[in-house]
């Protein structure tokens, strides 16, 4: 079993895979764009953003790091003068691959990897959602409506107090003691 043990082997030695992946990469940064298997591009793509990373750090440190893995001091001044700064606003993402179909030969699944090439704008951030506060209505608006609110404040008092004494004069008083008294007065 495998577990915990990240990357494809492809079949071959350890020796053989590392050298591989340092030609792989030179031609990848040199051309910017190499057609290879499916496995073989997914674990390029890795290693070429980690090489592109060093390039938008460029200090001494960094030119070293990416000379010891990359062949070419040509493509390595490449990286750091003409890729490195193209994805200066970008945090990572820099390859893409396409899926190109079968070879012909022994029917391995094809990708074109390529790096990106369009400009991508950063997201804004979300901010905390902010509760919304009941509109204050101002004095002035209020002004006018309160006379034509007190006036049927006052119509609606009347009409009350001349059903009550309608109500009153009509209804019989009630001889009931105790809790249907107090059940009735209620009503």
């Amino acid at each position: 079993m495998r577990h915990a043990k990240a990357g494809r082997r492809l079949g071959r030695t350890t020796s053989h895979r590392i050298a591989m992946f340092r030609n792989m990469v030179t031609s990848f940064l040199q051309h910017e764009k190499i057609t290879t298997t499916d496995a073989k591009a997914k674990e390029l793509r890795s290693i070429a953003e980690k090489m592109i990373t060093l390039g938008k750090r460029g200090d001494l440190h960094a030119i070293r790091l990416a000379s010891a893995y990359i062949r070419d001091k040509a493509v390595v001044t490449k990286l750091f003068s003409a890729i490195a700064p193209r994805y200066k606003e970008r945090d990572g993402g820099y390859t893409r691959i396409i899926k190109l179909g079968q070879r012909a030969g022994d029917n391995a699944l094809l990708s074109q990897i390529e790096l990106v090439e369009e400009f991508v704008e950063k997201k804004p951030t979300k901010k905390a959602t902010v509760k919304k506060t009941p509109v204050k209505v101002e004095p002035a608006v209020i002004a006018p409506v309160q006379p034509a609110v007190a006036q049927l404040a006052e119509t609606e008092a009347t009409a009350v107090d001349a059903a009550s004494t309608e109500a009153s004069e009509a209804a019989p008083v009630s001889t009931v003691q105790g809790e249907d008294a107090c059940e009735a007065k209620a009503d």
